[in-house]
């Protein structure tokens, strides 16, 4: 392709009126979509680094219980975070499809994608519960307080991506996406991506690190 001091591409055509549209590319060859998608995650990783400090930070000023040692369960995190991991593969090979115009692969491990993502929010409803029924709430805490809101965030970040891969399968379905619209699936795999990071930071200080 060749690179101007702006550069734009027909990257496909929309799924609604038939027209082309042009996505810009910056000089590096990056698309401006997916640039300005890393500086958003840049500061999301602040958002995230904010709530696992404080997180670390109170972890063990509790002055009653139910304490973390008590309570967590690294078996059942352990199952939930390994199927958040095999998304992650289903995420990439959900991509690599729907670049080598195998459609209906690719609509395959997206939704497989997100239906592991729901599996997970599963195991995070279980846990929850759990919790609750043992007497931790965000209220009677700092271990509650910092532990729901940092994990319930994480929480509503997998439940969008989730909502996101069941919109784009839905469009792959209906032939709006190809391998000329890859970018769209390309920028979810980037934010699905991110989410799975996160989580394996969250695993390893709270549950792996005592």
């Amino acid at each position: 392709m060749a690179q101007a001091d702006a550069v734009t591409t027909t990257h496909g055509h929309d799924g609604h009126d038939g027209h082309a549209h042009a996505v810009p590319y910056t000089t590096t060859g990056i698309s401006m979509w997916k640039l300005g998608f890393w500086v958003f995650l840049g500061s999301e990783t602040l958002f995230f680094g904010t709530l696992i400090a404080a997180y670390m930070v109170y972890k063990n000023e509790s002055v009653v219980g139910p304490y973390a040692s008590e309570l967590l369960d690294i078996p059942i995190t352990s199952a939930s975070t390994f199927v958040l991991l095999m998304s992650s593969l289903a995420m990439v090979l959900a991509l690599d499809a729907l670049q080598h115009t195998t459609r209906k692969k690719a609509i395959i491990y997206t939704l497989l994608t997100a239906g592991l993502g729901l599996i997970f929010l599963g195991f995070q409803a279980f846990e929850f519960t759990h919790f609750y029924h043992e007497g931790l709430t965000l209220q009677k805490n700092l271990f509650g307080s910092t532990f729901f809101v940092l994990t319930g965030f994480h929480g509503a970040h997998v439940s969008i991506g989730v909502m996101w891969l069941l919109m784009l399968a839905v469009d792959m379905m209906r032939g709006r996406m190809g391998p000329r619209e890859s970018l769209r699936l390309e920028i979810a795999g980037l934010y699905w991506h991110f989410v799975d990071i996160v989580w394996i930071v969250i695993f390893t200080l709270i549950y792996l690190i005592k």
